[in-house]
């Protein structure tokens, strides 16, 4: 095929990923300019929002992740501009795979189409059903254990918000399933478990849908929960999933652990579950923080006045500082973390997620740089820090 017969491929491409439904994914690799501050990996994946259907593209920079939202008929420009900045990208269309290469001129061809199943993208409707990891009307047998749905699997409408949620968890756990280890059984330390929707969750996904060999601890301070927790689990006759009533800061129940979870652990917990998972040298963490004291009483900036001198801002502000706080000392501890929407704000404005994978390789010395001025521009001292320098003393 010659140029022009390429370029008019390309743009039969654009034109037929754009179309409304049919773009299931597309991600682009290999960047033509390589620096620190380059986009390393792009993916594109339509997402269905209030106010309609958009597309995400989710870029990756040194260990983090960003997000941006656009519109339908902006896309085939924007995949048009994405290819200007790498070498290869697949497309994952309806009913086939197309990659498309380029060469150091920037000249595009495609080189392939391979027919692939039918597959489901975003809903194209209100009307329509989301495309679930557990879908609707198909019966869980732990979902309806804990009241979630009915025994035929329709979801109790009270439960819809956990159902979400339930959901949620699980599509950020699947992208990093792969990023666990393989060829033993896994680990897995959930604390403050609480009623263990998504321990239950977490166990389904891992051992009944994708077949791992896993024992799943949770850990609460709660003994009347745990007993609860602990009958579901022998009712469900799942044996590697077991409780225990307990502390996070002493907890000694493994030597390793290969994946630690924390869900709304209050204040400075979160931060000794994080530590705890460093320094069993988790492949994965995943924590969303609670209640966040420690850092609204260490803030001083002078220049910040006009935010700090209000109290419910700077409660707000210290919850996010918190938190950048944490997703530093992770990635200065060997971790590429990301901080994601664990459920839409409107619900709460605490619900973040924060997802750790072992394996940062960003230069150490500028990050602890950047979190140093950070740190001392508003004088504060985090738990985690101070406790984290211990741990690799330690080491």
């Amino acid at each position: 095929m010659n140029g022009n017969g390429q370029a008019e491929a390309w743009l039969a491409l654009l034109d037929e990923a754009s179309a409304e439904g049919n773009l299931v994914q597309a991600t682009f690799s290999s960047p033509r300019i390589k620096s620190e501050d380059a986009d390393k990996k792009l993916t594109v994946r339509p997402v269905k929002l209030k106010s309609g259907l958009f597309y995400q593209f989710e870029r990756l920079r040194g260990n983090k992740a960003y997000h941006e939202n656009v519109v339908s008929d902006l896309l085939a420009e924007k995949l048009g501009e994405a290819m200007g900045q790498y070498k290869q990208a697949l497309f994952k269309l309806q009913g086939a795979d197309v990659q498309v290469m380029a060469n150091k001129k920037g000249v595009l061809t495609v080189v392939g189409r391979k027919s692939a199943e039918r597959r489901e993208s975003a809903p194209q409707s209100h009307n329509r059903s989301k495309s679930y990891v557990l879908p609707e009307d198909e019966p869980v047998p732990f979902l309806h254990a804990l009241g979630v749905m009915t025994a035929e699997g329709k979801v109790v409408k009270a439960k819809y918000d956990k159902f979400r949620q339930i959901n949620r968890f699980l599509e950020m756990v699947a992208d990093v399933v792969g990023d666990l280890p393989r060829g033993r059984k896994l680990t897995i330390v959930d604390f403050g478990c609480g009623k263990s929707y998504l321990t239950f969750a977490l166990y389904h996904l891992l051992a009944i849908k994708e077949k791992l060999p896993v024992r799943i601890v949770g850990l609460d301070l709660k003994k009347d929960v745990i007993e609860h927790c602990a009958k579901l689990a022998e009712e469900l006759k799942w044996d590697d999933l077991t409780f225990s009533v307990g502390d996070i800061n002493d907890y000694e129940g493994h030597a390793s652990v290969d994946m630690v979870v924390t869900l709304h652990a209050c204040d400075t917990a979160t931060d000794a579950a994080l530590l705890k998972a460093i320094g069993w040298g988790a492949s994965v963490i995943l924590s969303v923080p609670c209640c966040q004291h420690e850092l609204f009483r260490q803030i001083s900036q002078p220049a910040l006045k006009p935010l700090l001198k209000h109290g419910i801002l700077k409660e707000r502000f210290s919850a996010l500082v918190t938190d950048a706080a944490r997703a530093n000392l992770l990635e200065l501890a060997g971790y590429r973390t990301q901080m994601l929407e664990f459920i839409d704000l409107e619900h709460t404005p605490k619900n973040l997620l924060i997802r750790a994978v072992k394996g940062g390789k960003a230069d150490q010395e500028e990050l602890r740089k950047e979190y140093e001025t950070f740190r001392d521009l508003l004088g504060i001292s985090p738990y985690m820090e101070i406790n984290l320098t211990s741990l690799i003393r330690k080491s």
